[in-house]
């Protein structure tokens, strides 16, 4: 009898276990922790579909809230929250976030980094020289002139240009809420691309307005990342929230 309790015993526990294991949250098979940057214009509350759904699938996200003044004050505020992670991080990057991450990401808790419709510059490269020489025929993003070292969107064209996807209430609401863009932060140069030591993904927004479609297609290719193409906007993190979660999860899961 006693051998008989012990076997059940036994058999209780290893369906138990198997119970468990079914319910673990998929990101505890590849990296927990996703740090999301957003670009310029812009401000961390895009992220909020990409990062409930995230959060779903069992993901700890931290969403950095850059101050967009210089790349070094940044990439400091994007060190400080990958400090704050007790193990590897997937690093995400927005357009200028992109820059961002490719200073901050050689933080040995990075362990791959990922681009939305993102900069990934070179070393000694800055927005301000990957944007120098658009190719022939590139739409020309709005931007006016600076104020007091600032950069903004023409808020009447703003939906056009950054947020073509997403819906007139929202996109509005994004133009009106523009955060100044500091020109020292469009001049930063990249010391040491993360991109040349660190595994990385690339989801290039076939119908960005901001970004060249080629163009990020060039940087996607120099950094060797794992590419996907979606139609979308500038603005595809808030448009196509799934499609972002799910290539970030890719990156997770070091998923080629």
């Amino acid at each position: 009898m006693k051998t008989k309790i012990l076997g059940l015993a036994a058999a209780t526990a290893m369906v138990l276990a198997s119970t468990v294991n079914a319910a673990t949250p998929k990101a505890h098979e590849g990296a927990r922790n996703v740090v999301l940057v957003h670009g310029g214009f812009v401000d961390g509350s895009g992220w909020q579909k990409v990062y409930s759904i995230l959060k779903k699938d069992g993901y700890n996200v931290s969403i950095v809230q850059n101050p967009t003044i210089t790349l070094a004050d940044d990439v400091a505020v994007t060190q400080r929250a990958i400090a704050q992670q007790d193990g590897p991080v997937v690093l995400v990057g927005h357009s200028y976030g992109g820059v961002v991450i490719s200073e901050a990401g050689t933080d040995p808790k990075v362990q791959s980094l990922v681009y939305i419709a993102a900069f990934a510059p070179d070393k000694g490269e800055s927005v301000q020289k990957l944007i120098a020489n658009p190719p022939p025929g590139a739409p020309q993003p709005p931007i006016l002139p600076p104020q007091d070292g600032f950069l903004f969107l023409d808020r009447a064209k703003f939906a056009a240009s950054f947020a073509g996807d997403v819906s007139a209430d929202e996109a509005g609401f994004m133009a009106d809420s523009q955060v100044p863009w500091g020109v020292q932060a469009l001049a930063g140069e990249v010391t040491v691309p993360a991109w040349k030591s660190k595994p990385s993904w690339y989801l290039v927004s076939t119908e960005d307005h901001m970004i060249p479609p080629p163009a990020q297609r060039m940087m996607a290719k120099r950094a060797g990342a794992t590419v996907v193409e979606v139609p979308g906007s500038h603005a595809i993190y808030v448009s196509k929230p799934k499609v972002v979660a799910k290539i970030i999860e890719q990156a997770a899961h070091g998923k080629k």
